[in-house]
């Protein structure tokens, strides 16, 4: 087994390590940018695969990760799990179809509330303490599904029938241009002062240094990494300013 993630703000790595550490210590878990993320893949049957929702759909890094590998599924077990920050369908479904259509049996599918991640919006905003409760709430729930797991009894949480149509009405069909590709929305103000970290940090490798400022390619998978670690809150996506960076570990003490 091995558990496989696309986090940005540290809430689906979290889940993800949680998850896979109670089906097999032994497991590993890496990150979907990671060189060898490849190689764990094809030494192991069983994937848990993570990753965050972006208006009722898996990040197209996913998605295209998953695309380039075609060869990589046939014949793996994968379980797909989606974090959001409310509301998400069919999130896991969205990457199920598409394994499936790759040759992947898929076990099932979870879908755990998380802490909103979107910095640049006052949506869904709430406080350090019911964040912490979110991830309590969160805790359980991967707990029992761990005990439902070991028991033979995988959740089908996002990758029914009903799912996929409650995903395509609820959000997707309404915000799908914003999730057929990758973004080049991403938005660096006059703030910049050409630290680098935000480059160091993405997993698309879509932002460099030049004459010392951050500037941004057109290949952003909208994980909001960068957005929730800039030291001048220099970098924005949906919105024009950082109202709140948000990261795991604020809510994880």
């Amino acid at each position: 087994m091995v558990g496989v993630y696309l986090s940005g703000t540290g809430n689906t790595k979290h889940c993800i390590e949680k998850l896979t550490g109670l089906l097999d210590s032994t497991a590993k878990t890496v990150p979907l940018e990671s060189k060898n993320v490849v190689e764990e893949i094809e030494k192991n049957i069983e994937i848990i695969l993570g990753y965050s929702t972006q208006f009722s759909n898996a990040p197209y890094m996913v998605r295209d990760f998953i695309k380039q590998n075609k060869l990589l599924w046939n014949g793996k077990k994968v379980f797909c799990v989606a974090t959001m920050g409310a509301f998400s369908g069919d999130g896991a479904g969205c990457t199920a179809r598409l394994l499936k259509k790759y040759g992947a049996t898929i076990l099932g599918g979870l879908h755990i509330k998380m802490p909103d991640s979107v910095c640049d919006s006052k949506l869904l905003k709430k406080t350090v303490e019911q964040n912490r409760e979110i991830v309590v709430e969160a805790d359980k729930k991967i707990e029992r599904v761990a005990e439902q797991i070991k028991a033979g009894k995988y959740p089908r949480e996002g990758i029914t029938f009903f799912a996929h149509i409650a995903g395509l009405f609820g959000q997707r069909l309404w915000f799908y241009g914003k999730t057929t590709g990758y973004s080049d929305k991403l938005k660096i103000s006059e703030n910049c002062v050409g630290c680098g970290l935000c480059a160091s940090l993405c997993p698309m490798e879509n932002i460099s240094v030049k004459d010392g400022k951050a500037v941004s390619g057109n290949r952003c998978t909208m994980c909001y990494r960068c957005i929730s670690s800039c030291p001048q809150k220099a970098i924005t996506l949906v919105g024009d300013e950082v109202k709140e960076q948000c990261r795991f570990e604020r809510y994880s003490s």
